[in-house]
């Protein structure tokens, strides 16, 4: 029986959804490394290298190559970097809406300037400096059960 395609691509962005993964294959779109450059860029024990890499070759997704001692690794084809510039594109506009939505959340709400929170007072009531979080533990704001560290 044959795999539904949506579950192919699932299948596929689970193989790409680890960190060192991604970061592989962002330095394989500037052509071929070998695996010691590879590690110096990284910074993982080899060992973890080496199944990350086992688990894009056997996707289809990198080639390898053997020269000796040293093995290079390279994306299959241009598709794979073509992916990532698209992802980047798509995090770049949702981070831009995102930083949109903060800049607005920080304007001042006219109708909480005469009082309340605008103060700075942070979550636990007063105390501290002007956007500094309250000092107050639990117990010293009435939060019942909860008590200071040793007190």
């Amino acid at each position: 029986m044959q795999v539904p395609l949506y579950q192919a691509k699932a299948e596929f962005f689970r193989m790409l959804g680890h960190p060192v993964r991604i970061r592989v294959l962002e330095l394989l779109q500037d052509g071929p490394m070998p695996v010691r450059d590879l590690l110096a860029e990284i910074d993982i024990e080899p060992s973890n290298l080496s199944q990350q890499l086992a688990v894009l070759r056997r996707s289809g997704i990198v080639v390898s190559t053997r020269d000796g001692a040293t093995v290079t690794y390279a994306l299959a084809g241009g598709d794979v970097a073509e992916l990532l510039r698209a992802a980047r594109r798509i995090l770049t506009e949702l981070l831009a809406g995102q930083s949109e939505l903060l800049a607005e959340l920080r304007q001042v709400d006219p109708r909480r300037q005469s009082g309340g929170v605008a103060g700075g007072e942070g979550i636990g009531g007063g105390g501290g400096a002007p956007g500094e979080r309250g000092a107050r533990t639990g117990h010293e704001a009435g939060i019942p059960g909860r008590r200071p560290v040793g007190g």
